[in-house]
């Protein structure tokens, strides 16, 4: 059994996280959820809290049908929690971090903007596995670069109960025990088409795009603002590619490590404070 920590950038009250965080309890493992009061799409790895009188706030929850996993609404930001996590603010630490099930995919080259993303790279640094799990459900139509790139279709609450997070969270249980099977500190980066499992073609692994689903571009500019949009990417799908295989609808598999150095990278210093 594994003590895991479930959270996510779309907040508490998003369906992903209580679909992903009672799947990870089916298979046995020790869960609790702690996940942003409010959305934090966008926010990369940001060490971000609100305060009151020097105290982080946060507030016990109940997820709906998961009423024995505790789970905790924190007014902070994904990575911010993850560090919570570690120095047992939720009880005993995890020992791995799933992230999700976002409200869209997280692939390609945007990833470094993800708030999903960014709290499984902050669990890797402590040497913890972490599985990023994303729903494809975006549309370029919507898009803000508030979310770093990433868009989400504007849906009722209703609507959003419909969207096949079970896929996506069946798909995330069956990849723990291959996770755990990997080095210390590597990250899965899960996307799934919003598909039944059936009509899911299978999973495959594959390599970051270049670049996200959308882009950012100029709209507008003027002497004092700059007002910008998003859309549609319309570089060519690149073989062998996360976003690729999406388009196939093929769930996808990417596996990433947080920054290290680049120690390929070779400059001369000698000259840099000779006069």
């Amino acid at each position: 059994m594994t003590r895991i920590l479930v959270t996510n950038d779309d907040g508490i009250d998003a369906p992903g996280l209580r679909y992903l965080a009672r799947a990870a309890a089916r298979e046995g493992h020790d869960v609790v959820v702690a996940a942003p009061i409010t959305e934090s799409s966008g926010c990369s790895a940001s060490m971000t809290a609100i305060e009151e009188h020097g105290k982080i706030i946060l507030h016990k929850r109940e997820l709906t049908g998961a009423k024995h996993i505790p789970a905790y609404a924190v007014a902070a930001s994904p990575a911010y929690i993850v560090l919570l996590a570690l120095r047992e603010a939720f009880g005993e630490p995890p020992q791995m971090v799933l992230s999700g099930i976002n409200r869209g995919a997280n692939a390609g080259s945007a990833v470094v903007h993800s708030g999903t993303v960014g709290a499984t790279l902050t669990a890797s640094y402590a040497g913890l596995h972490g599985l990023a799990v994303s729903l494809d459900v975006l549309t370029a139509r919507v898009a803000s670069s508030r979310s770093g790139g990433a868009a989400m279709d504007v849906i009722s609450a209703a609507d959003d109960e419909k969207r096949h997070w079970s896929s996506a969270a069946d798909l995330a249980a069956r990849l723990i025990p291959t996770l755990e099977h990997t080095p210390s500190g590597t990250v899965f980066n899960l996307n799934v088409p919003d598909l039944h499992l059936d009509g899911i073609r299978g999973l495959r692994r594959a390599a970051l795009a270049q670049f996200g689903q959308v882009q950012m571009h100029i709209a507008e500019a003027g002497e004092d603002f700059v007002r910008t949009a998003v859309q549609a990417a319309d570089d060519l799908l690149e073989p062998q590619t996360d976003l690729a295989a999406l388009a196939e609808h093929f769930a996808v598999v990417t596996p990433l490590r947080a920054p290290v150095e680049a120690a390929d990278v070779r400059f001369n210093l000698e000259t840099v404070l000779v006069r």
